[in-house]
């Protein structure tokens, strides 16, 4: 288990870290010993009410009404695919299928084009919406692809936000999405696997604004909530959907038939029929560290990339590409170039190559882990800062590493340029 980068490592920086607190370790060990069967009420009546509590609990915090419910699921991609299903039963004839269309940005997570696919859909069937200078889904040209589309006889049935975008931390305008959805009447789903858990923090709760009007609603605890893999939930805002499209009626489950609503059964709202008590260590964590903690540990992450920009900015050659946002930044480092170029020299490629290799050696030399990634046609380094242990020096220290880096790696690449002329 040691050849591996660990995620859970303080300056682990790359896609979205998993910064585990002691508590779930000790909640996973707990509910592996007991290796309680979640999916029915019958087998596992403890686990299943409190996940559903701690279910409804969840909804209260993104703001969704006493209808909604979710479920316990692996991560985000099985989440979205739950949610995608839910929504093409909810919205959809099956003989509309072939014609349904659904509106991404091209930020949207990756997990949605997957889900979509494996439900059945083309990807021509798949809208990338054009997005502002943020990053974020332009409302008017969601409208103008709706209208479109109606016109060509298609049938518009989902639009997917994101709360927490992977690449910048950013948060679509969910409010003008909602109010889009519900007069187009679309399936209006938040993709809020990293995001979301910015509702439990005091200070920045405000810039989630808009997710108790979606449809349905992604949420990793492993991600911002300093769970163990895997804990994912799925929330929506009328639980019947659920039940409607994931229901099990087989003959031998009848002695596990639900006889109140106060007895859930998990495997009537998703894919799976065996399911861990996933939620249950979560709890634990909450009830061991209290919603205040947990709230200071999510600001503390929101500081810490905002710090960092700040640290950049005061060094010189650096571009701040995406300032900081929920945790996320992203940076360039533009090397200065003396000599004129000409046609042998290609001052973007030349800048690539040096921010790919300044990735490359801070994690070769132990340093840190920024990973490099694209926003239009730039390439950057991107830093999801969100570890409770590490410390303001401790970062400082990763970027004036980054500044030596970024300047040896420049002055060896265009060393080696010039000779080959």
């Amino acid at each position: 288990m040691s050849h591996r980068i660990p995620m859970d490592h303080p300056k682990f920086f790359g896609f979205i870290p998993s910064p585990v607190d002691e508590n779930s370790y000790l909640g996973n060990m707990v509910m592996a010993m007991y290796n309680v069967g979640a999916g029915s009420w019958i087998l596992g009546s403890g686990a299943c009410t409190v996940q559903d509590a701690l279910i409804q609990w969840f909804a209260e915090q993104a703001g969704l009404p006493s209808s909604a419910g979710g479920i316990f699921v692996s991560g985000g991609s099985i989440a979205n695919l739950t949610a995608i299903v839910t929504a093409r039963d909810a919205k959809l004839h099956f003989e509309q299928r072939h014609k349904a269309v659904i509106y991404v940005s091209e930020q949207t997570h990756s997990s949605i084009a997957k889900g979509l696919s494996i439900v059945g859909f083309h990807r021509k069937q798949i809208r990338r919406v054009d997005h502002d200078l943020s990053y974020r889904i332009k409302p008017t040209s969601l409208l103008q692809e709706i209208e479109r589309d109606k016109k060509s006889g298609l049938v518009p049935f989902m639009v997917v936000a994101t709360c927490g975008i992977t690449n910048t931390g950013g948060i679509d305008d969910l409010n003008a999405l909602a109010d889009i959805a519900e007069s187009e009447n679309l399936w209006f789903h938040v993709d809020g696997a990293y995001g979301a858990s910015v509702l439990l923090s005091k200070s920045h709760r405000h810039c989630a604004d808009g997710t108790g009007r979606a449809d349905s609603l992604t949420w990793d605890a492993h991600k911002w909530l300093f769970q163990t893999y895997d804990c994912g939930l799925l929330l929506v805002r009328d639980k019947r959907h659920l039940i409607e499209s994931f229901a099990t009626d087989a003959s031998y489950i009848k002695d596990a038939a639900e006889a109140s609503s106060d007895r859930v059964n998990f495997w009537n709202r998703g894919i799976e029929m065996t399911q861990p008590a996933r939620g249950m260590k979560l709890w634990f964590t909450l009830q061991r560290l209290g919603l205040d903690k947990v709230g200071e540990m999510i600001d503390h992450g929101i500081d810490l990339a905002e710090f960092a920009e700040g640290v950049l900015r005061g060094f010189d050659n650096w571009e701040i590409i995406s300032p900081a946002q929920l945790g996320i930044i992203n940076f360039r480092y533009v090397p200065p170039i003396s000599q004129p170029s000409d046609g042998n020299f290609d001052p973007d490629d030349y800048c690539d190559k040096v921010n790919t290799e300044i990735s490359r050696l801070a994690v070769e030399r132990d340093i840190a882990a920024p990973m490099t990634t694209r926003l239009g046609k730039v390439l950057n380094l991107r830093m999801c800062i969100i570890s409770p242990q590490l410390t303001r020096n401790e970062l400082f220290g990763v970027m004036q590493s980054l500044d030596a880096i970024a300047k040896e790696v420049s002055a060896s690449l265009l060393h080696k340029k010039m000779f080959k002329m």
